[in-house]
């Protein structure tokens, strides 16, 4: 019984985005409202990429990008009240205490650029639930809808399945300020900038897809949160190896006295192609996994997952790969081990089919 609900939890914990298009008729006013804004195909428009911008910004926690982001916003035709929509929909992803701190960068930012005199539109208002609204049967019939079945996660807390159908369902998504598809973008964004939810991040992947985003836009969202990811700069991109690589890699050399030393930062779905470090007498490579989650893997043996904090010996003459996780940022310091004459052979890519069976 507990693992049906754990199953259930996960199924319903990755479907956070709604897909108008499989909601059915409703009965309650509020619904039919949700069922109007629809979702259209385009390209990511200034408000779709600043809501995004506000939403990576949010999830790191870096309130200096994040006021710069809320400029942007403002200046762009967005309004207060929509950015504050979008920071407050982002505390059932990121907690309480970012969403805190971003609304409270927002008040400042808004308070500054007013003083300023600079556009500070505040905007509509959400249109408001009717004051007999049940939340619950609202959020239940909301739920229901996105997830295709009726989801009841009572066994594991009826407090949080209460929680879960009154607050975000019956709630934040009745919030008309922003669409579904905005709100997608949003988790998204907020989900590509954060480590350990990658599970998550490509269920949301999916169902942005379903909600009208093209692949060339996710792409675009998830390549928000390429600020420095650890305390190692990312540097520039990795021109001199990108051929040796499918995606797109950064490169910064921290050492090349003594021992050569690279940081290389991953976009997500990136990876080496297979490789040998020759070495008549040592050599080889360690990598010290900093930011992200990649996978390791050498020929002939299953792809290990890495996450931050892991660290890689490979010993010279193993055919081996490494790169970042699908839907995922992955940084790595590599260290060139000394050895009698060193060279590296890079060799055919990872095959796509193989690639593509990682999460």
């Amino acid at each position: 019984m507990m693992k049906h609900y754990l199953k259930t939890f996960m199924i319903f914990t990755s479907l956070l985005a709604l897909n108008t298009t499989d909601v059915v008729a409703q009965n309650t006013d509020q619904l039919s409202t949700i069922a109007q804004q629809g979702v259209k195909q385009m390209d990511l428009s200034n408000k779709q990429y600043h809501l995004a911008q506000i939403a990576t910004f949010t999830s790191t926690g870096d309130m200096v990008g994040l006021k710069k982001a809320i400029d942007e916003a403002l200046d762009n035709e967005l309004t207060v009240n929509e950015v504050q929509a979008a920071i407050v929909q982002l505390y059932a992803y990121t907690g309480f205490p970012r969403s805190l701190n971003a609304l409270t960068a927002l008040s400042e930012r808004v308070k500054e650029r007013q003083a300023q005199g600079l556009k500070t539109a505040q905007g509509k208002s959400a249109t408001p639930l009717a004051e007999d609204t049940d939340l619950l049967m609202l959020g239940t019939k909301t739920q229901t809808a996105l997830v295709g079945q009726q989801v009841d996660l009572s066994g594991l807390s009826p407090d949080i399945d209460r929680y879960l159908k009154t607050h975000l369902f019956g709630d934040i998504f009745a919030n008309d300020l922003l669409n579904w598809q905005e709100r997608e973008i949003i988790t998204i964004a907020a989900l590509s900038a954060m480590q350990g939810v990658g599970n998550q991040l490509e269920a949301h992947i999916h169902i942005g897809k379903k909600n009208g985003l093209t692949d060339e836009q996710i792409k675009e969202i998830i390549q928000l949160p390429k600020q420095e990811m650890s305390q190692f700069p990312m540097g520039d991109d990795n021109t001199a190896y990108a051929k040796y690589f499918v995606g797109k890699s950064y490169l910064n050399m921290l050492s090349t006295d003594q021992i050569p030393i690279g940081n290389v930062t991953f976009e997500p779905g990136t990876r080496n192609n297979w490789h040998i470090h020759h070495a008549s007498k040592g050599g080889g490579q360690i990598l010290l996994v900093t930011a992200g989650r990649g996978y390791y893997q050498e020929w002939g043996k299953p792809a290990q997952e890495l996450k931050a904090g892991d660290v890689v010996h490979i010993p010279a003459e193993v055919k081996h790969w490494h790169g970042a996780a699908p839907t995922e940022w992955f940084q790595h310091l590599s260290i060139e081990v000394p050895g009698e004459n060193t060279r590296n052979e890079f060799l055919e890519p990872v095959a796509d089919a193989d690639y593509n069976q990682l999460k």
